[in-house]
């Protein structure tokens, strides 16, 4: 009842309420002439330093759902949950090159979403087309896990009713007020609320790791408890350590994850916000900081184990892992202390939700709407279709989470990851390269979103018999002898690059005409202060004639 959690309560509205204000205060905050233009609405006038950028893109990545899914999967499944740290750690390295060759190309030319970019390199609205469909339909699910994860703090508060929209009206409510202010302030909102989200989590997981262990009786007593769980389900669990049959699925799931991560479109956003590429280098060296924290967070799922945490109940009465961590905290912690950690993993789904709904709406409205819709659009009607898409893409979410079983949400989510990936031939291989043909790119796209759809169909849940019941695809349904699995879009992306460079060779042996390069190779190295940056362009760029450019 939400009467046993009053004190709790006060706590998270008023860190939620301030925080709103703070969202509301930073259309002020480093004032523009005018917000009315998607670099300064969409991309926080492309001037944000070495610690706002820290901590937005550290917000962005971090979310809500991580705090809360990825100690829960440990809870109910063991060591598969520890994928999330290593592929957190590989992803810097990948990328750094990578983001800094985005950055470049895109501030010279004036990009806002990596389909325009995509659009510029080869000269192909079609191509765009995909790229950007794709990261807006990979992105949905994702702000609605934001949601799931607010909702697993408010239903350990109590402050939910029977009805589907008693249930969900605190949701809605707060929903409400994150598109308001970010319908205010665009981009800066959620970046100036990013610091007080870090310094929340950062406080209350730290401070966890240190307490948690002197009431459970030290981190041995902690993972044996652990460890005597999963003993008794071996064929359903891990345990503490890995089993033989999840390995393949746990090394591909972690590569393919650390791959998606930076093609996502709210990821990108964040980094062409940064001022120049030096920020970029100092954040890339620098985040793996966050993969330390998430360590230490995943460790929570085994810590609520020891205490004896039982997770809520979901409506279809199923188990809401989801509240294990807010539930251990109502548990062993003050009130006081209770109230600041929902208000952490709350303030912290606010973040990358904002950035998510506007790196989506940027999508459509430069890859949509001025191209199929208004190619004369200005930059003040271009701001306001992004405003407005904001909107729609969070009251989407919303409707997903309403009507739809979180725990398939969930699911959802790791689809997401294979249907992103197929954009990393076009975006992450065309920043190094012009090689591929256009048309090859779009066949590949084909390949691999088909192949990692129909392998996720093929994904069963056991207990339901619900088709895309995860990502792990069982080796067996291709006749081999084992109960091993591989992360689907592990396979897809092979595929579709396969697909790619095969078709790529026939299109040119057969003389098929191939777009042009808006791009040169210079463009891949620009920093602040560049001579000949471009505006941003209010109509899409004429097609080329010129032949394609060399691998740059």
């Amino acid at each position: 009842m939400w009467r046993d959690h009053v004190l709790e309560i006060v706590i998270f509205v008023v860190l939620f309420l301030t925080v709103s204000a703070m969202g509301f205060f930073a259309a002020r905050w480093r004032r523009p002439d005018t917000l009315n233009h998607l670099d300064e609405w969409g991309l926080g006038g492309r001037n944000f330093g070495g610690w706002i950028t820290w901590f937005l893109v550290g917000g962005d990545l971090y979310t809500a759902y991580t705090f809360v899914a990825v100690p829960a999967l440990l809870f109910a499944s063991g060591a598969a949950g520890f994928f999330a740290v290593p592929y957190t750690v590989i992803i810097y390295p990948l990328v750094f090159l990578v983001l800094l060759r985005m950055w470049s190309v895109s501030h010279r030319h004036g990009f806002v979403t990596p389909a325009d970019f995509v659009r510029a390199r080869f000269q192909s609205p079609t191509l765009a087309l995909v790229i950007a469909i794709t990261g807006i339909v990979a992105t949905m699910p994702y702000i609605a896990l934001q949601l799931v994860g607010i909702e697993s703090v408010l239903k350990t508060m109590g402050v939910t009713g029977s009805g589907t929209l008693a249930r969900h009206l605190p949701i809605i409510i707060a929903f409400a007020i994150l598109a308001a202010y970010t319908y205010s302030s665009g981009l800066r909102a959620p970046a100036l609320i990013a610091f007080v989200k870090d310094i929340l989590i950062y406080v209350v997981i730290l401070v966890a790791v240190f307490y948690l262990p002197s009431k459970l009786g030290g981190w041995g007593a902690i993972f044996d408890a652990a460890d005597a769980k999963f003993a008794k389900t071996p064929a359903t669990t891990d345990g503490i350590l890995l089993n033989g049959n999840n390995q393949v699925q746990y090394f591909t799931l972690a590569l393919g994850s650390a791959l998606a991560l930076f093609l996502y479109p709210h990821s990108i956003t964040g980094v062409l916000a940064s001022r120049n590429r030096d920020v970029i280098k100092r954040n890339m060296s620098a985040l793996p900081a966050y993969s330390f924290l998430l360590g230490l967070i995943a460790l929570l799922g085994f810590a609520a184990i020891a205490a004896g945490v039982t997770p809520l109940k979901n409506p279809n009465g199923t188990n809401d892992n989801n509240t294990v961590v807010p539930l251990l905290f109502d548990k062993l912690f003050p009130d006081w202390f209770a109230g600041v950690a929902y208000a952490a993993i709350g303030i912290g789904a606010l973040v990358p939700a904002a950035i998510m709904s506007i790196a989506a709406a940027n999508l459509f409205t430069r890859n949509i709407y001025r191209e199929y819709f208004k190619r004369d659009a200005t930059p003040a009607q271009q701001a306001t279709a992004s405003k407005v898409m904001s909107l729609l893409v969070k009251f989407g979410a919303l409707l997903f989470v309403v009507f739809v079983d979180p725990q398939f949400s969930i699911d959802l989510q790791l689809i997401g990851g294979v249907i992103i990936l197929q954009t990393l031939p076009a975006v992450a291989l065309g920043l190094f390269t012009r090689w591929f043909h256009r048309g090859a790119l779009v066949a590949g796209w084909v390949a691999g979103m088909g192949l990692g759809l129909w392998m996720l169909y093929k994904v069963v849940n056991p207990t339901t018999h619900r088709h895309f019941a995860g990502s792990a695809f069982p080796l067996s349904e291709w006749g081999f002898d084992t109960k091993k699995t591989i992360y689907v879009g592990f396979v897809a992306v092979l595929v579709n690059l396969a697909v790619a460079a095969i078709v790529t060779l026939i299109l040119r042996a057969s003389s098929v005409a191939d777009g042009g390069d808006d791009t040169t190779r210079d463009d891949y190295f620009a920093d602040e202060g560049d001579p000949r940056i471009s505006d941003i362009p209010t109509s899409p760029a004429p097609v080329a004639t010129a032949a394609p450019d060399p691998i740059t």
